[in-house]
């Protein structure tokens, strides 16, 4: 059996760079050569890390989980309630205009239009969304249980406020959106935190 060549590219910067083109242009807008391209590969080394595109994106957004998570485990030690959504809206603010990177999100803009030949993306794209509304649920159930929020305060539906805003800013920020913009509508999302 032979041993295949080792790997001359560095497979974080490689991810790094799949990352920005499938944020750009989306998952089924991404072609296999822009890929390539910037990943500085040639197919058949794609294909031998990560077994199809549909592999390719799975690792890059691996990865991208994996960048976020200090910054959602920061926002989710918050002290309270209300100070877990500030942290998560003016972050999410900071991440959605980073010039350093596409606009918005990858989990919106990863997925939003694919074809019916490819109904796993956007399904995916949608769980690991929801996991975010799962841990913001779990954060404000011990915010109410605590009495940080009050005993009338719905979680669940506290959580989709939240995750829901974060789309539309994600969204206004992919569309051109201004970082100061953006910020208002963070501020007038959380005029409407239960007192």
């Amino acid at each position: 059996m032979a041993i295949g060549r080792p790997r001359t590219y560095d497979v974080e910067t490689a991810l790094e760079q799949a990352m920005k083109v499938f944020w750009r242009l989306g998952y089924e807008g991404a072609s296999l050569a822009e890929l390539t391209k910037a990943m500085g590969i040639n197919s058949p080394s794609l294909y031998a890390a990560f077994g199809s595109k549909e592999g390719l994106f799975t690792a890059v957004l691996d990865h991208y989980d994996a960048r976020r998570q200090s910054c959602l485990n920061e926002m989710l030690a918050a002290p309270t309630g209300r100070a877990m959504a500030e942290r998560l809206l003016s972050g999410l603010v900071e991440l959605a205009t980073d010039p350093d990177e596409p606009p918005g999100c990858l989990y919106l803009q990863g997925g939003l239009s694919c074809s019916a030949a490819t109904p796993e993306i956007p399904q995916e794209l949608a769980r690991r969304r929801g996991r975010l509304e799962q841990q913001l649920r779990e954060r404000l159930t011990r915010a109410r249980d605590t009495g940080d929020l009050p005993a009338s305060a719905d979680p669940a539906a506290l959580a989709r406020y939240l995750v829901s805003v974060c789309n539309g800013i994600a969204i206004q920020a992919g569309a051109g959106a201004t970082r100061e913009e953006l910020r208002q509508i963070a501020a007038l999302a959380l005029n409407a935190w239960p007192a």
